[in-house]
């Protein structure tokens, strides 16, 4: 299944981020929890290398909590700072302040001993599309200052945002890269709305989500849609769903478009259950 998406914006996005990192002290990036390897941009790695850098492993309470906190020893045993949150709720965001002040601690220590008293924290906020940047902001912020939507794209100029907590935020646009080399990770991301869905095949797509679930989380598909057992084969099991959901046209056909938009609503939207894509041990989909 080819999966490309790059639209021009985001090229322009590239330059912006380049440009702005001189005015901030560090950088948040926000990451899909049931992704943590496949929504990593590798263009921000490389663009950000030489500031300070805190990973927010968002959506945190759609995983498998066990290899969320697998993730963050994993990153730790990188010298890579992350902590997991779900920026709706406001879960784990107590946590990001002081994780900042100890990533700045001895630049703020030569402020400090330079006689500056107030020290005003610059941040920039990066990250691919739909892991919740602007959910994190408003959360940050506690009001409606960052426009969000449920769909890849939605945050679009550039603004910084004051913090009661002495932190001040640089909005970006999500920017993922040119192309992707691994299927796996092309798949991850648009398993998880990363890729508009407007590009791609839903029909096939939900397929391959039906056959990722059933050989890592089958039992969670069997509770979810009252099946007595999966199929062998993916389609089958797809089948058996959208009949148990009435996904069905005139003459008894099932209707594949709608059962492909309720299977990828419903796992995104957690209802099929806490699953996590990828685990940091292979950095692969997990295995039943």
């Amino acid at each position: 299944m080819a999966i490309n998406w790059f639209p021009g914006h985001m090229v322009k996005t590239k330059r912006e981020i380049k440009e702005n990192l001189k005015l901030v002290d560090a950088v948040i990036e926000i990451r899909d929890a049931r992704i943590p390897k496949s929504s990593a941009n590798p263009d921000i790695d490389e663009l950000c290398k030489d500031k300070p850098r805190l990973i927010l492993l968002n959506k945190s309470d759609l995983t498998d909590n066990k290899t969320t906190k697998a993730w963050i020893n994993a990153l730790k045993s990188e010298s890579i700072r992350a902590i997991e949150v779900n920026c709706l709720k406001g879960d784990g965001i107590k946590n990001i302040k002081p994780a900042l002040m100890e990533l700045l601690k001895e630049k703020h220590e030569r402020l400090k001993a330079k006689g500056l008293a107030k020290i005003i924290t610059r941040v920039m906020v990066v990250g691919i599309p739909n892991v919740g940047k602007s959910t994190f902001i408003n959360k940050m912020a506690r009001n409606n200052i960052a426009k969000t939507g449920d769909r890849p794209g939605v945050t679009k100029n550039k603004q910084w945002i004051k913090t009661a907590i002495g932190i001040e935020l640089l909005d970006t646009p999500g920017v993922l890269w040119p192309k992707f080399e691994d299927e796996e990770v092309a798949l991850n991301l648009a398993f998880t709305g990363a890729i508009k869905d407007e590009i791609m095949d839903t029909e096939e797509l939900s397929l391959k989500l039906v056959e990722r679930l059933q050989n890592t989380n089958p039992e969670l598909l069997k509770v979810r849609y009252k099946l007595e057992a999966v199929a062998e084969e993916p389609i089958d099991t797809l089948n058996m769903i959208a009949r148990k959901r009435g996904a069905i046209v005139s003459g008894g056909e099932i209707d594949y478009n709608r059962i492909a938009s309720i299977i990828l609503d419903e796992f995104r939207g957690g209802k099929i259950g806490n699953v996590s894509l990828e685990n940091p041990w292979k950095g692969e989909e997990i295995e039943g």
